[in-house]
């Protein structure tokens, strides 16, 4: 039978070198599981339906569509990334060093290709709304693959460099066995910080401001034209208002990603030290999670073309020849 110490280290043959656990109520340590098991099934779920239906139907594949569908897969990514945090409830981890130091490395990857995939679809609501008439030319499918492509290589790059000692020996921070510890020194912190979190989103806050000026001038704009020839202008009045609400609903998701993803960089800028500890940053971390379950939530408010394909995959009649060009409008 194990003595009181023994059942308080995460390695209890190893009483010298072992981690102590985080000593939690039962029904408390339960019930996080339980709601963070099932946040990261629904994440894994309903992003796998996105992914599948931008994917599959030929009708999607839109420059738009490719940005929601590279979204999609970070978010994916978090959903497989919060079974391991999960673990993490009790203090303790058990998957290694390398283990860790990757796990950490993916965290950092998949948030920095989120904010770059939230930048290009900021830029793509720009010319949407501002530039109508050159966004047909300037908005291919080809040219938003190679940013996407572009967002993704960079962003392993940067945090590659960034995290490159603790990559090269993971563990070499850990003080004990059972602990996940990544260190990053000041001037690589700031880098992050300004390359992830500064930068992006200023461009995202000054695009969507652009946007709502114009959006707000062609409205008024739209009102005094259909007032005075509302034959001629129906066409181009249907047109303004797809891409209005296209960028008012992208705009929401900019807008709750943001207000997840702000508090894990908030405290980078007012913490003092750089140590980032995964099991302390814990909560704030599950928020970036929630929002990753999120975002498909709202596809399924805000877009026709998910609840529909949603019903196909679910049906299986996506197994049928010729589904891929199904009508999803």
């Amino acid at each position: 039978m194990k003595t009181l110490e023994e059942a308080e280290l995460c390695f209890p043959q190893l009483l010298n070198s072992s981690c102590r656990k985080t000593m939690r109520p039962h029904s408390l340590s339960m019930l996080t599981y339980i709601l963070m098991s099932s946040i990261s099934l629904f994440t894994v779920t309903l992003n796998l339906l996105v992914i599948i239906s931008i994917s599959h139907f030929r009708q999607l594949h839109t420059p738009t569509n490719l940005l929601l569908l590279s979204l999609a897969v970070s978010d994916f990514f978090v959903g497989f990334l919060m079974f391991f945090n999960i673990l993490l409830i009790d203090g303790c981890w058990l998957f290694g060093d390398l283990m860790c130091t990757l796990s950490v490395y993916l965290a950092y990857l998949i948030t920095s290709a989120s904010i770059g995939t939230m930048v290009l679809i900021s830029v793509d609501r720009y010319v949407a709304i501002c530039e109508p008439l050159h966004y047909a030319n300037k908005v291919t499918q080809k040219r938003v693959q190679v940013c996407i492509c572009l967002c993704w290589i960079c962003s392993a790059l940067l945090h590659s460099l960034l995290l490159m000692n603790n990559l090269e020996q993971p563990g070499r921070y850990n003080s004990c066995l059972g602990e996940c510890v990544v260190v990053i020194n000041y001037i690589a912190g700031l880098a992050d910080l300004f390359f992830s979190f500064i930068g992006p989103v200023t461009v995202i806050i000054v695009l969507y401001m652009r946007v709502f000026v114009v959006a707000v001038t062609q409205a008024r704009a739209m009102r005094s034209h259909i007032a005075a020839l509302p034959l001629k202008c129906s066409v181009t009045v249907t047109a303004n208002k797809s891409e209005m609400k296209a960028a008012r609903n992208l705009g929401v998701i900019v807008v709750v990603f943001l207000l997840c993803i702000c508090p894990f960089y908030f405290v980078s800028l007012t913490g003092q030290d750089t140590l980032s500890n995964v099991s302390s940053v814990a909560f704030v971390i599950c928020l970036f999670y929630f929002n990753s379950c999120l975002n498909p939530v709202m596809y399924a408010f805000f877009y026709l073309w998910f609840r529909k394909s949603i019903k196909l995959i679910v049906t299986l009649k996506i197994l049928q020849p010729g589904s891929y060009a199904a009508n999803m409008m």
